[in-house]
């Protein structure tokens, strides 16, 4: 065992005992059964959808249990950072509603890991005087040979047993290795047991897991600047002092529960629960296989936030992914209905974006014209000026336009499914955006004789007046198709089909086509109410040359 002297000689001189620590960070004062969870996303990637999924699990549990819920950034592994994602965290927090509930300067920050660095070396200090841990002088040549030979040997991989070079090495050694100044990691002594390893997880109940065996890294090499630890020995250090009781994470760390345990141990805290959440799968080809970032633009946060899926339908499908009752809610009644962690499946859930779509859609449908208007302009701020000065320019119109099959109806129209949809649903209604229809013999138009086209549009738009009542309006259009010798009926027409131009359903779709610029549309009565006479006439003129 190494002399404390030289131990302590390792780390800054004013370097805090861990008693500083434990009375810095106090005890949570909660009622009982209340859990403290976190959202602990790393920033050497932007935020997965399923991070989303996990965060709002462990939001909610914590809310509903009288507990508490924040947000710690994981960034000791500096050198892996990835540009604009610290950004993109804040987006994708706000717009989701997983913030911390904690403001930055609450006492048992700082919620950046990078920023802990004391906390940190105060634990591995103490654990290297307790000969807990030791300095490891390995180069990578070095273990990548030793890893080598045991894989031709077919034993286990890692840096355990005889297999530990420095693990008990002579203390004058290592002495001479520190007074040289060789760089070095610090390692965790494990207890090196093997057999399996039992716990309760909240989620699948008791599992079972082969023991750890290896010599973890826990604290990085001494020429980084900031000196930061591992994952493992930060786990494990801040789930004690930020007093965390139920951590809430992927399936993947499972098989570091082992570890987690001893160096809980090890430091003398008490673990806390897991809940380990399975992650969310993709149908493809007849197999699942796990959301890839790589792979699938809908596992990125950003994905939903820039077409404008509304937040309140993608949470309410995630809660339904987590807890199969929440999806036969209402959505209202989901969102604020508690997450059960004990109805967590173990098998990954299925994204399904169709299923999202349809959700999203109905979701819309019950939002006032005016709210779906809001949301559109604070989506298209940053991504679609234009359509932000065409819709502020024309309120009126936009609000016309948006309760076209929306108000007064049973079935209210679900077209508008993200608020990007919203200038190729609702687009052709802004004078602005819209593209007059002026050649007759567009392919649109369903091949009628260009010379009759322009009869029918300046017969139309000579005569055109708006009528509130639907009848009295559409008869204009039939009463036009008559004029021009379009078949009354499709019986009529079916009958003697060389004896008419059409029937009244292709007479009255060019005029469809020249209000909308599309073969379908919405209730063309309510489109001509919201477009007003002039500019009803104004569209099908254009048609006239």
């Amino acid at each position: 065992m190494l002399d404390r002297a030289l131990i302590d000689g390792l780390f800054p001189a004013d370097l805090p005992d861990p008693d500083h620590w434990e009375q810095l960070y106090p005890a949570r004062e909660l009622p009982e059964g209340a859990r403290v969870t976190r959202f602990a996303p790393s920033p050497t990637g932007f935020v997965h959808i399923g991070g989303v999924y996990t965060a709002t699990i462990a939001k909610d549990v914590a809310h509903h249990s009288g507990g508490v819920y924040f947000v710690r950034i994981e960034d000791t592994d500096q050198s892996r950072e990835v540009e604009g994602v610290a950004a993109q965290f804040g987006r994708a927090f706000e717009y989701f509603g997983i913030a911390s509930d904690e403001p930055t300067d609450a006492p048992w920050g700082p919620y950046l890991q990078s920023k802990r660095e004391l906390i940190y070396l105060s634990y591995v200090r103490e654990l290297m005087r307790q000969g807990l841990a030791y300095p490891c002088f390995c180069t990578r040549e070095e273990l990548a040979e030793m890893t080598k030979r045991q894989q031709a040997t077919k034993i286990p991989t890692g840096y355990y047993g005889s297999w530990a070079r420095w693990r008990d090495a002579d203390p004058d050694e290592v002495a001479a290795k520190l007074a040289a100044g060789d760089d070095y990691v610090v390692r965790f002594r494990s207890p090196g047991t093997e057999g399996r390893v039992s716990f309760v997880d909240a989620i699948r109940g008791r599992l079972e897991h082969e023991a750890n065996r290896n010599d973890v890294v826990i604290l990085k090499s001494v020429t980084q600047s900031p000196r930061l630890p591992t994952y493992h020995l930060a786990h494990a250090v801040d789930e004690h002092l930020m007093r965390v009781n139920l951590v809430v994470r992927g399936e993947e760390w499972i098989s570091s529960v082992p570890l987690h345990l001893q160096l809980f141990a090890a430091l003398g805290f008490e673990p806390p629960t897991y809940a380990h959440v399975a992650p969310l799968m993709k149908q493809e080809s007849g197999s699942r296989r796990k959301l890839s970032k790589r792979k699938d633009p809908e596992a990125s946060v950003d994905f939903y936030v820039d077409a404008g899926y509304p937040a309140p339908a993608v949470l309410y499908y995630l809660r339904g992914l987590a807890n199969g009752r929440l999806a036969e809610l209402p959505l209202e009644q989901a969102l604020t209905t508690a997450i059960s962690l004990d109805e967590c499946g173990v098998a990954g859930p299925l994204v399904d974006m169709v299923k999202l779509a349809d959700i999203s859609g109905d979701h819309i449908a019950t939002l006032s014209g005016a709210t779906v208007l809001d949301a559109v302009l604070d989506w298209a701020a940053q991504r679609d000026p234009e359509l932000v000065q065409v819709i502020t320019n024309n309120r009126a119109l936009a609000e016309r336009a948006i309760d076209v099959e929306r108000v007064g109806v049973e079935n209210p129209r679900k077209d508008l499914v993200r608020w990007s949809d919203f200038r190729p649903v609702y687009g052709f209604f802004f004078p602005e955006l819209f593209d007059l229809v002026s050649d007759p013999a567009d392919e649109r138009l369903g091949g009628l004789d260009a010379s009759l086209v322009r009869k029918l549009a300046a017969d139309f738009a000579d005569s055109y007046r708006y009528d509130a009542d639907q009848p009295t309006w559409f008869g204009q259009i039939r009463e036009l198709a008559g004029r021009h010798g379009f078949a009354p009926s499709p019986k009529a027409y079916k009958q003697d089909p060389d004896a008419y131009p059409g029937m009244l359903r292709d007479a009255a779709n060019v005029i469809r086509v020249a209000l909308t610029g599309s073969t379908r549309s919405p209730d063309l009565h309510a489109v001509a109410a919201a477009l007003g006479e002039d500019e009803v006439v104004r569209r099908v003129r254009a048609l006239v040359g």
